[in-house]
């Protein structure tokens, strides 16, 4: 039985900045910050600058596919696991990822984890925001301070949760078909879904694929922490959305796309799945069917 088989969770999949506190000392926490080319941040030098106590950096735009030319898609599962090791984490630690902006890019870490296998994992909700907020410690580093951090670590070579992810020729598939059999949930904002917008990536067609429902990522959130159960519910249902049914999520690159997959777990949902490649991949490729709203 693999390890991941035997891990037991320990927290919810969101969890408050008062267990966090109250559990630094038994979890290994994660700063899975990222920001848009155009937001001219750098997430490690903000990390370095301020982070919780024994946080690590999770690089989003390193810990990936470095073999094809599309944003942060899924490592190798070696990729991953040497990754994991060198921040000194190993398959049976509880995970809890956090972000500077309060839920944005810690849900995607969260998938990775999850698209691995690792079960234990956990996202801060409200982030580092809500930390900050309520006078919290926080922690600075110098550069090359994490190599420290390594000690005594392993992680198992993973194996990829294929029911987790989805590739361009499932999604061609589908969208052929009309939107079918998966209802695909895209997070984009809804002038970009519509084709009223255009891209911020430079050369990508707007509009959306065919059968597909705009669910904007804003919508599950509210100050920076996830809606709570019920609200997430009502919100999908008013979206015309079959929880019972085969759900994949789509975004820009894969990123709003996990807040939705998180947003859709914590409603209930059983079938979900993440495009990896989203709409930079879609809109890339001149197969693809694309819809505009008049």
């Amino acid at each position: 039985m693999s390890s991941q088989a035997v891990a037991k969770r320990h927290f919810g999949r969101v969890i408050s900045t008062h267990d966090l506190a109250d559990s630094l000392d038994k979890v290994k926490v994660l700063d899975g910050s990222w920001h848009m080319p155009n937001a001219n941040r750098d997430p490690y030098k903000e990390y370095l600058a301020k982070h919780i106590p024994g946080a690590r950096f999770f690089g989003i735009d390193d810990i990936k596919d470095t073999t094809v030319d599309l944003p942060h898609m899924l490592p190798t599962a070696q990729d991953f696991a040497s990754a994991m090791e060198r921040l000194g984490i190993s398959d049976q630690d509880q995970v809890v990822v956090y972000d500077s902006v309060g839920l944005l890019s810690a849900a995607r870490v969260y998938w990775t984890f999850k698209a691995f296998g690792h079960e234990n994992v956990s996202v801060l909700n409200g982030g580092l925001p809500k930390w900050l907020a309520e006078g919290r410690p926080v922690a600075v580093s110098g550069e090359g301070e994490e190599e420290d951090m390594t000690a005594d670590a392993h992680y198992k070579v993973p194996t990829l949760q294929k029911a987790l992810v989805r590739d361009y020729d499932a999604m061609l598939a589908n969208a052929r078909a009309g939107g079918k059999p998966a209802v695909v949930l895209d997070a984009r904002s809804t002038a970009r879904f519509m084709g009223a917008a255009a891209e911020p990536r430079p050369g990508l067609s707007s509009g959306h694929m065919p059968g597909s429902i705009n669910v904007p990522f804003e919508l599950v959130i509210n100050d920076g922490q996830l809606l709570d159960q019920h609200s997430l519910k009502t919100l999908f249902q008013s979206k015309g959305v079959d929880m019972s049914s085969e759900i994949v999520t789509s975004c820009g690159s894969g990123i709003t796309a996990s807040i939705l997959y998180l947003a859709l777990e914590e409603s209930g949902a059983k079938n979900i799945a993440v495009y990896d490649g989203s709409w930079t991949e879609y809109a890339g490729r001149k197969e693809s069917i694309i819809v505009k709203d008049p």
